[in-house]
């Protein structure tokens, strides 16, 4: 009876520890504890950048639900829609069976997301703040996928470009940036955007950094009393302005007079997801073409 009582608990303590190696704990962006007891095999992605972060991560394959706008692999054209980032379908949600959430932290509604909370289903909430983030935000979607080859790949080399960028932009002069984001009304970013870390690191400074409200509603007159060396914007087609246009009437603003009003590729810099890197490369390509103007000037 002993050994038979010895060799159960063995046996038992062993389960127990395969159990608990593989449960899965990280962290998402929103200081949660997301834990699975395997990889997730189904994987429902509530915003187009979280979609190309778990792609980025090996786990394409896994996404068996995704929103609007959520076009980049091309791969990802042919997962089904449950909906848009604001609007959900809650009944289609369920009908996937997934086991893993990826939403987006301030972009979904709440409302509708705390329904599908109470069926259990594990959320991960995703919204890097800063470009360091995303390779951080890749690897820990691959831990939860078991894909951490791969996700470690792509963030190391994630890694490396940002290093690059950092180091030569590093000491460049200061270049004052207006960022708008909507014309009508003229919508901007405060400093708690991924979009101000991004000018950050090409020298910039964003005008409108201290304010509260992360995606503010400015005036014209308060733009013009900034009076910004640049005004850049993202635009999904690069031959358009993307509303910049309405500054033109104003030839005493200093980004009209140097010519400095700049689109970039909105799919690049308006996704906190692994090509906003590259599109970060692109605004400090901007920028250093403003100070280049600056210094033109007699």
């Amino acid at each position: 009876m002993n050994k038979f009582f010895v060799s159960a608990l063995a046996l038992s303590a062993t389960m127990f520890a395969s159990a608990v190696h593989a449960a899965i704990s990280v962290k998402d962006d929103g200081g949660n504890t997301v834990t699975l007891s395997k990889p997730a095999q189904r994987i429902i992605s509530l915003a187009p950048h979280a979609t190309e972060l778990i792609f980025a991560a090996g786990g394409g394959d896994r996404i068996v639900g995704t929103v609007g706008y959520s076009d980049y692999p091309a791969a990802a054209l042919k997962i089904p829609r449950v909906g848009s980032h604001q609007q959900i379908d809650v009944e289609r949600i369920i009908a996937l069976k997934p086991d893993l959430l990826v939403v987006w932290l301030h972009g979904n509604s709440e409302r509708q997301l705390e329904h599908v909370r109470k069926l259990g289903i594990p959320f991960y909430f995703s919204e890097p703040k800063k470009l360091a983030d995303i390779p951080v935000s890749i690897e820990r979607l691959g831990m939860l996928m078991g894909t951490e080859a791969q996700a470690s790949k792509v963030a190391a080399a994630e890694r490396t470009e940002l290093a690059r960028l950092t180091e030569q932009y590093r000491n460049r002069p200061t270049v004052r940036v207006f960022y708008q984001v909507w014309g009508k009304p003229i919508y901007t970013l405060n400093g708690g955007n991924i979009m101000s870390d991004v000018i950050r690191l090409c020298g910039g400074e964003n005008v409108f950094a201290n304010l509260v409200i992360p995606a503010p509603v400015v005036t014209t007159e308060a733009v013009l009393l900034e009076n910004p060396e640049v005004m850049m914007t993202g635009d999904r087609q690069a031959e358009k302005s993307g509303g910049l246009e309405i500054w033109k009437q104003y030839k005493n603003v200093l980004a009209v007079k140097n010519d400095n009003l700049f689109s970039v590729d909105a799919d690049l810099v308006n996704r906190a997801g692994p090509r906003l890197i590259a599109g970060a490369a692109m605004v400090c390509e901007k920028l250093e073409l403003a100070r280049s103007r600056r210094s033109a000037k007699p």
